[in-house]
């Protein structure tokens, strides 16, 4: 067993957590063809309806490592829940795109407490020699989230609305919000005269990811200058200069750039980061691929996407328990080059491709998803220490999230960029019959600019130290 009895409810509260966030990421991606018909809005509007969500996640997963470390992780991670809760509300009675946009970013608070928190809440309960098997444990619970959002999103989508999607999270917020506050850890005694936070820091960097965000979903989506160009470059710029140098000089950095120094955590991250941003690459794509040119109902869209995480499920306990004694560098360089494979192997869908062709595609996805990310998250959290253990795995999901966030943002720049250079400017809100090939065309090109990503995850992550089982002891290792 990966957690000590006495310590299998809190394992089950955290799990739970993560079921509940990667299930409506999962059932939300289902919904973007029906959302962007309902609203009738421009791919580059539509996506960011998970744009919100991750970018605010990417924003705050930092601020709330910090604050936990401080103040308890098991209260905020109490608290997520019920946010999460209240968000799903408001994006389930949403009037209008902008105001979805607005409780996805509500809901995307709560989802960050839980993600901040969740993995060195697990690391407090399960011995260092075991903790590649329980991240493998957690790797369920992200593997069931993500293979019943489809189904049940499919299925709700079909016989009643994408709205239903949203009720569905509000009860099971609230139970867990119960649960939480007597099951997990309590907090300790709130300290006096610490360190303040790093305010500046965190302003920067939510500019930061917000200007890139913008900058990726709407640089082909109206006429720009180039002057407005070269306006938000410099400014991107300037913003990511400063950023640094208040970083570099505070006592307590929203981003740690000691940890960065470390090669294993900086090849870690950057993997992880790199590894999400194929797979959601393929995410918001293929949705419409099924939709558009294969005519599948929402309820077989959604078992044809249940094949990523479903075999992802089957191999992550095992990859987490393989870890242990191998270490991540065969490991997680397996997964990304099975990762890379599979986008390859997608890139060649066309009209004519059936089901079960492009279901086993993405079943590689999952497969190389899986082996990647419980190695990877192991050998970069069981080398630090109990101070920054909550911080390492805040910035580690920061990583996972920034990549999701690119990952849509690129999909979408890409897809728009070839699909309107194939039909002579068309959007994608204008798909009409007889644009299949045209559609396969723009799908080709954009999975093979993600494959050009995978390949450099796979060179960075051969390139980690060897971790073995004695650099397991809880402290700081230092490259």
């Amino acid at each position: 067993m990966a957690c000590r009895d006495k310590n299998w409810p809190v394992f089950l509260v955290i799990a739970s957590g993560v079921f509940l966030s990667t299930l409506d990421s999962s059932m939300v991606n289902i919904a973007l063809p029906a959302i962007m018909a309902e609203f009738q809005a421009p791919l580059h509007k539509t996506e960011w309806v998970v744009m919100a969500y991750l970018l605010t996640i990417s924003s705050t997963l930092l601020f709330w490592g910090h604050i936990s470390d401080r103040l308890g992780r098991g209260r905020f991670y109490g608290l997520g829940f019920l946010i999460f809760g209240l968000g799903a509300a408001g994006c389930a009675f949403a009037v209008s795109l902008n105001m979805l946009i607005s409780a996805r970013f509500s809901q995307a608070l709560g989802a960050a407490m839980m993600m901040a928190n969740g993995p060195a809440i697990i690391r407090q309960t399960v011995a260092p020699e075991k903790l590649g098997r329980s991240m493998g444990l957690i790797g369920v619970p992200v593997s069931l989230g993500l293979m019943c959002g489809p189904v049940a999103g499919g299925f709700l989508i079909e016989f009643f609305s994408w709205r239903a999607l949203f009720l569905l999270s509000l009860p099971l917020s609230l139970v867990f919000a119960i649960l939480s506050r007597s099951l997990l850890p309590p907090p300790p005694p709130l300290q006096q005269g610490g360190k303040k936070y790093d305010w500046p820091g965190a302003a920067l960097w939510s500019l930061l990811l917000f200007t890139v965000s913008l900058s990726l979903t709407h640089w082909l989506a109206a006429d720009i200058s180039w002057k407005f160009t070269g306006a938000v470059i410099g400014g991107f710029l300037a913003t990511l200069a400063l950023f640094v140098k208040i970083e570099s000089r505070s006592a307590e950095p929203v981003l740690p750039l000691f940890l960065l120094k470390k090669r294993f955590f900086t090849i870690g991250v950057t993997s992880a980061l790199l590894s999400f941003l194929i797979l959601f690459f393929v995410l918001i794509l293929i949705p419409f691929y099924l939709d558009l040119v294969l005519h599948l109902p929402p309820s077989r869209i959604g078992l044809v996407m249940m094949t990523i995480p479903l075999s992802a499920m089957l191999v992550a306990p095992v990859a987490g328990w393989l870890s242990d004694f191998s270490g991540a560098r065969l490991l997680s360089t397996l997964g990304l080059a099975l990762s890379t494979l599979g986008l390859l192997l997608l890139s060649a869908l066309g009209p004519e491709t059936s089901p079960p062709a492009v279901a086993a595609r993405l079943a590689l996805l999952g497969i190389g998803q899986a082996i990647f990310l419980s190695p990877n998250s192991a050998s970069v959290l069981g080398r630090m220490g109990s101070k920054n253990s909550g911080t390492a795995a805040a910035l580690l999901a920061t990583a996972r999230n920034l990549g999701m966030m690119l990952g849509v943002a690129l999909a979408g720049l890409s897809f728009s960029f070839f699909f309107r250079k194939i039909t002579g400017g068309l959007e994608l809100k204008q798909y009409a019959a007889g644009l299949e090939g045209h559609f396969c065309q723009a799908l080709s090109s954009s999975f093979l600019l993600a494959a050009v990503a995978g390949t450099c995850a796979v060179i960075l992550s051969w390139q980690r130290p060897v971790f073995n089982r004695q650099s397991r002891s809880g402290a700081d290792v230092d490259e």
